[in-house]
């Protein structure tokens, strides 16, 4: 699983499997992640307030074998979470050719995606996003805020109350001052992570507000701060991570959305029509 998921993707999805102090262990890691992980056992444990046999189980529970195979474990990931379109970039040219390798890497990619993400965090996400009383704010990053944005077309059209934050400055400040425990974030953030929108999380967190946080299967820092945490896969035929995967995260949230609003989707939807606004 670890291999799979990642380090932190593996802390996350056995949360649950702990004993209460056990989990405190993970917490502490997810918080402030990846750091804590580099520290002491004596640390770590001074972190999470429990005893330093506490955290060896823990990490044996995860199926590491010693505190420095988990600590090796660990700056593995810290080396692939920053791989960059530079490093990953060959001047030799590919034995096959693009439609092949893509035909070969993104099913894949897809399926693992789906198969890895949990039922729970799913129907959570999409019983927090289906609760019309709460305003949905969607953030992503330099490339991620296309998706951030196809995932807030189609709220507009199905439950309404959803919106990107704005870019200007002025604009932004207004979206942010009221913001409160009638508040929901989606945030999109990929490796090479982007420090203003852990910013951000931290900031509407304080206020009360939750967040879902759609990323990759290394988990952003952002993790520590979520209420749920989607992960997806990046394989891509290409030097650049994909977001083919993270896409079909986004369209599986949109149709239990659906399913969970029923007939009020319809209705909605009619309304628009009507205003003579054509839906996507």
């Amino acid at each position: 699983m670890t291999q799979t998921l990642g380090v932190a993707g593996t802390i996350r999805a056995r949360l649950g499997e702990c004993s209460p102090a056990e989990r405190r262990v993970g917490r502490a890691l997810l918080a402030a992640y990846p750091t804590a992980g580099l520290e002491t056992v004596a640390t770590l444990a001074e972190r999470a307030e429990v005893s330093a046999p506490t955290v060896l189980r823990f990490l044996t529970r995860l199926g590491f074998g010693s505190y420095p195979d988990f600590q090796r474990a660990l700056r593995d990931e810290l080396t692939e979470r920053e791989t960059s379109p530079l490093s990953a970039y060959s001047p030799d040219e590919p034995a096959d050719g693009s439609l092949a390798r893509a035909a070969a890497v993104l099913p894949t990619a897809v399926a693992d995606t789906l198969a890895e993400l949990p039922d729970a965090e799913v129907d959570r996400a999409v019983r927090l996003i289906a609760d019309q009383q709460l305003r949905v704010t969607a953030y992503g990053g330099r490339f991620s805020s296309l998706l951030a944005e196809y995932l807030v077309l189609h709220l507009m059209q199905i439950r309404g109350n959803s919106r990107m934050l704005p870019t200007g400055p002025v604009q932004r400040v207004d979206a942010l001052v009221d913001v409160g425990r009638r508040d929901l974030f989606v945030l999109f953030d990929f490796r090479r992570y982007e420090q203003p929108t852990l910013e951000l999380a931290r900031a509407v967190t304080q206020q009360g507000a939750r967040i879902i946080l759609c990323t990759d299967r290394w988990l952003s820092p952002v993790a520590g701060l979520a209420t749920v945490v989607l992960p997806s896969r990046v394989d891509s035929p290409s030097l650049y991570d994909s977001f083919v995967p993270a896409l079909a995260v986004l369209e599986t949230l949109v149709a239990g959305l659906i399913d969970r609003l029923g007939p009020a989707v319809r209705q909605r939807l009619a309304a628009i029509e009507a205003a003579g606004q054509p839906y996507l």
